[in-house]
């Protein structure tokens, strides 16, 4: 017994010593996929941003603000860590011919824009020019959705590409338009300044819903762009477009928060906010930043996601997208704002000249191998575009006689059409 007894506390001892050394098993995270729709290639493909566009944009803007227009690649090289790019500024820009101009001059690389590309540059300005009017309209619409027809200046900065203000548009419309807007700063601090709408303008009151039911007779009701095969989203889109619509520029201080004609409002001011951008569409997480200015319900990602049949919601690289969906015919916007037409011709420029920078490189090679002995050389196609080294050879490398890259009229088509993202 005594025997037993002295066994059972030495196993007794042996278990909680090993307990002490046994690893404690790692906490299981569950990972969370981003709420989305269902995925639609069209609509992904439209809402894909080209990084490259975005970098020679921005080094397009950085050298027009340079003396003369032009600037030293040593200049440039310093600039390349704010575009989080790495690798030589050299060579990226040699990479794009046709809108950067490189030369030597005292032992030393400068830059200046191609004459093609400062004959965009003139027609974009050309374009801001004439736009103005249009513009005006559009941020007096913005403001007559507004709760208080106010919106903060610092805010409304994050959307203004989105709907193609200029960087100076404050500073460029407000003056001409003095009846109509002015700035007021009711707190006294710096972040506080807000665009005011002075006078309301009634032909302005007039929703992208109405204006399209005027034009075919019709009372005024939301578009459903789904496949007729999704029957329960097609059940709940007819349900909720059964009752009136109710105009974002109507007045809805008497609607009960979380009813049904609460919602019907705001599904209406997404929507028209959505038709006032360049691209109809906007970033949730920024637009969320206006809730309070424009009346919008708390779960903002909740409400668009309810209605697939109006809005498409994307997490492409992790970005939170709202779009409209009767604005696209498959990729591709279906009216073009004249600023957009000016971009993809940016767009256009930049693909001639990454083809015949990749065309030479290829020439160059074959030759190099030929030298060597070697009669045939297969053409090597990269399928990852490494943005970020400048020393790179583009994945563009192909054989001069296969179509594709800038041959293949379904590539270009994606290229030219969706070129900014809504940080652009």
């Amino acid at each position: 017994m005594a025997i037993a007894q002295e066994l059972f506390g030495t196993l007794t001892a042996i278990i909680r010593l090993r307990a002490r050394y046994v690893p404690v098993p790692p906490l299981l995270i569950r990972r969370f996929s981003l709420w989305s729709t269902k995925k639609d290639p069209d609509l992904e493909s439209a809402l894909s941003r080209n990084k490259r566009w975005i970098v020679n944009s921005r080094l397009k803007n950085i050298i027009l603000r340079c003396p003369n227009q032009v600037a030293s690649i040593n200049f440039l090289q310093k600039k390349f860590k704010t575009l989080d790019l790495q690798g030589k500024a050299l060579n990226w820009l040699k990479k794009y011919p046709c809108c950067f101009h490189v030369y030597l001059e005292d032992d030393e690389y400068y830059c200046r824009l191609t004459k093609p590309m400062m004959t965009l540059v003139e027609e974009e300005e050309l374009v801001k020019d004439t736009q103005e009017p249009v513009l005006a309209d559009r941020l007096a619409k913005l403001l007559m959705m507004s709760v208080n027809q106010r919106l903060n200046v610092v805010k409304l900065n994050e959307f203004k590409r989105s709907f193609g203000f200029t960087d100076d548009y404050v500073i460029r419309i407000l003056p001409k338009y003095s009846d109509v807007f002015r700035l007021v700063n009711y707190s006294g601090r710096k972040s506080s300044m807000e665009i005011e709408l002075l006078s309301w303008k009634p032909e302005l009151a007039v929703s992208a819903v109405e204006a399209a039911a005027k034009k075919c007779g019709s009372e005024p009701s939301f578009s459903c762009s789904l496949p007729s095969t999704w029957t329960k989203p097609w059940e709940r889109f007819i349900e909720f477009n059964a009752s009136p619509y109710i105009s974002p520029y109507q007045n809805f201080g008497d609607l009960v928060e979380g009813s049904k004609e609460s919602e019907k409002r705001s599904v209406g001011l997404v929507h028209e906010l959505l038709s006032l951008t360049l691209w109809k569409k906007l970033s949730i997480v920024k637009l969320s930043h206006f809730k309070r200015e424009f009346g919008l319900p708390e779960k903002l990602n909740a409400l668009v996601i309810k209605h697939p049949g109006i809005f498409y919601v994307s997490n492409k690289y992790q970005v939170h997208t709202v779009l409209l969906r009767e604005g696209y015919n498959g990729s591709e916007l279906i009216h073009k704002d004249p600023l957009v037409v000016v971009k993809d011709k940016f767009g256009e420029l930049m693909q001639q000249g990454l083809y015949e920078y990749n065309h030479r490189r290829y020439l160059a090679n074959l030759e190099k191998k030929r030298e060597k002995g070697i009669e045939s050389v297969k053409p090597v196609v990269r399928k990852k575009d490494r943005i970020h080294n400048g020393d790179d050879v583009d994945e563009l490398e192909n054989h001069r006689e296969r179509l594709g890259g800038l041959f293949d009229p379904e590539e270009r088509k994606r290229f030219y059409q969706i070129l900014f993202s809504d940080t652009h």
